[in-house]
């Protein structure tokens, strides 16, 4: 499994670990992520997300699932994120 926001698309960093003797060696700095579920008020479904902790309080900043999908940018969303948008957009337009 990708170490990937599903929201954001957050991903694994690369930097150095530095000794007190300023020795350096390359480490991988992973992103925060735990298995949530958000609830989409519009569709009244609950979706299952791999999700970064800072992704995570953003979508409560903004107001839930759906707002923040509706800000979010195609490019940075996963699949799975994606065909959730399109759904919400979906019903938005006939509701």
């Amino acid at each position: 499994m990708s170490r990937v926001c599903e929201l954001t698309g957050k991903g694994p960093m690369v930097g150095n670990n530095v000794s007190h003797a300023n020795n350096k060696t390359k480490r991988r700095f992973l992103p925060n992520l735990n298995d949530v579920t958000l609830i989409s008020d519009t569709l009244g479904r609950s979706f299952k997300l791999r999700v970064s902790t800072s992704a995570l309080r953003t979508v409560d900043h903004r107001g839930g699932l759906d707002a923040f999908l509706a800000r979010a940018k195609d490019a940075e969303l996963s699949e799975k994120a994606l065909k959730i948008k399109k759904d919400i957009v979906k019903a938005q337009a006939t509701a």
